[in-house]
């Protein structure tokens, strides 16, 4: 059990008989000692941002969301499907769970399942991941007006602003935060 005042970010619980992880926290203090805690949650079934306000009273029930090493397999426009390296077993997360990490996930790529009452409910993505570029503009040795960047469709067709010297094949560093480049691999 947590008290309210121990949801720092990071942290699974309970709320509506639903597992969230707590993003963001901030304590208020009011008068007589009692104060009021805000927090940012995100909920790990349906992957919603929700913002809540708790008196510091409140309890919370511990959520069982551990993690398990799986490699992506293939997606069938409906479920994304991963295989756990361990047992060997497969399982799927419907495509609408996966959101944005879709443009991370290369077949046979290692990745880290949440699980919550044993079925995946979310995907931990490495805070980099390496994709090879498919299609992008030429480069022009006098073309700096742009500030030197142009845009690079990648293999998961995630469009990034990459450098001018980057061509059709190379394989780049993109942070999977914010969907940026960070280098050439």
């Amino acid at each position: 059990m947590y008290w309210a005042t121990e949801l720092k970010p990071g942290r699974k619980i309970i709320f509506e008989n639903a597992p969230y992880e707590i993003l963001k926290y901030d304590q208020h203090v009011m008068g007589r000692w009692s104060s009021v805690i805000n927090v940012k949650m995100k909920n790990l079934l349906t992957g919603a941002i929700v913002p809540k306000s708790f008196w510091d009273s409140d309890k919370f029930e511990e959520a069982d969301v551990f993690k398990s090493a799986y490699e992506y397999l293939y997606e069938d426009g409906e479920n994304y499907y991963f295989m756990n390296q361990k047992n060997y077993e497969q399982v799927f997360i419907n495509s609408e769970a996966v959101w944005d990490a879709k443009f991370f996930l290369v077949e046979w790529g290692k990745v880290v399942l949440q699980e919550y009452n044993w079925n995946p409910i979310n995907i931990e993505l490495e805070p980099s991941v390496e994709l090879e570029v498919m299609e992008t503009p030429p480069w022009e040795k006098w073309d700096t007006a742009t500030g030197g960047k142009k845009p690079a469709t990648l293999s998961t067709w995630l469009v990034v602003q990459v450098p001018l010297f980057i061509g059709i094949w190379d394989i780049i560093k993109v942070d999977t935060r914010d969907k940026s480049y960070l280098s050439r691999a």
